[in-house]
């Protein structure tokens, strides 16, 4: 199969924290044939950005790909307290010890932070770029301080984070609050805030497409080594929420986002404007108002004049699990 011109595939540019579900994320934008992957840009999130830019490299080495990786912000827009990063999902590498399997890089960091590369590449390319974001938004929002008018220039931006109670899903780190939302709800509540269109793929969809253990052992062998990396690294994952939640295999979060960004039809949207509490014991909770309740004596809520963003309710399952291992016999059938 001959991949489609430049002209016709969806230019990316991808914010990550290498981890393991952005590594499984990162291999689905790396060889489908509808994607054209501009750059990478690190945030940080499941480990310190140091170590996500240095897992960042080494993927795109492991990948095969040739584009730009940019540093960016080391932490959120206001900290609060202490940094923790969870070692005990990801592993103390971020790639559930299996980095050092990983190809040295093959090329360096790139010069500009993340959140001017993201400027500059937008404003090259009006209206053409999707913004794919599966960390702390904390590089989309430090690009929206930079250069305002990018929201009239970007596409889409696609976000794995968020938790809206659909199908009895509710936060991951809080109650109420999903991971990369409570690691900067402040840049979080920005970004949805924007005149841009967003769309949320939180634990309400990614919770609800499970990579098993038999689909996971199924990548061995496939993909020139790629295969077996991730086989490897999603052991510590796999361990984690099977000691937690009993499922035999792993959520496809990073992966869910990367799927909405290739076929929109597996997902149902539901819109409405999207705030993050940013404060008190529901801090980082994702709240959509999609129903019109209306505004009491002229009082304006919360969410008045903020724009419509689109959540994801509800995902075909299959689909996505189809999608992601198409991608890798289209791969195998070029070797």
């Amino acid at each position: 199969m001959n991949k489609p011109s430049s002209s016709s595939r969806l230019p990316v540019i991808f914010d990550t924290d290498p981890g393991i579900d952005d590594a499984m994320a990162l291999s689905l934008l790396a060889r489908h044939p509808d994607v054209d992957l501009l750059a990478l840009t690190t945030v940080f999130g499941n480990a310190s950005v140091q170590t996500t830019t240095t897992n960042a490299l080494a993927l795109c080495g492991l990948y095969g790909l040739d584009i730009p990786v940019a540093a960016g912000a080391a932490g959120p827009l206001s900290p609060l307290g202490s940094q923790d990063f969870p070692a005990h999902v990801h592993g103390d590498d971020g790639l559930g010890g299996m980095s050092s399997r990983l190809p040295a890089p093959r090329q360096g960091v790139d010069a500009r932070p993340a959140h001017e590369l993201i400027c500059e590449m937008v404003n090259a390319r009006p209206g053409e770029i999707s913004l794919v974001a599966v960390g702390p938004m904390t590089n989309l929002a430090l690009a929206l301080r930079h250069d305002p008018s990018i929201v009239s220039k970007v596409r889409q931006v696609v976000v794995m984070g968020g938790a809206f109670g659909t199908h009895g899903h509710a936060g991951n780190v809080t109650p109420v609050a999903e991971a990369n939302i409570i690691n900067d709800p402040e840049a979080a509540d920005r970004v949805f805030g924007a005149e841009w269109p967003v769309v949320l793929v939180g634990l309400d969809v990614t919770q609800e497409v499970v990579m098993d253990e038999a689909y996971l052992a199924g990548l061995r062998g496939r993909g020139q080594g790629v295969g077996d990396f991730l086989w490897q690294a999603t052991r510590h994952y796999q361990d984690f929420y099977h000691e937690r939640d009993g499922i035999g295999g792993i959520y496809s979060h990073d992966a869910s986002a990367v799927a909405y960004l290739i076929d929109p039809s597996l997902f149902t949207l539901r819109g409405g404007p999207v705030r993050v509490v940013t404060e008190g014991i529901a801090r980082g909770q994702t709240i959509q108002a999609w129903r019109q309740f209306g505004e009491h004596g002229g009082t304006a809520s919360p969410w008045s004049l903020c724009p419509n963003q689109q959540v994801c309710i509800d995902v075909d399952e299959q689909g996505v699990l189809d999608l992601f291992s198409r991608a890798f016999e289209e791969q195998d059938n070029k070797e």
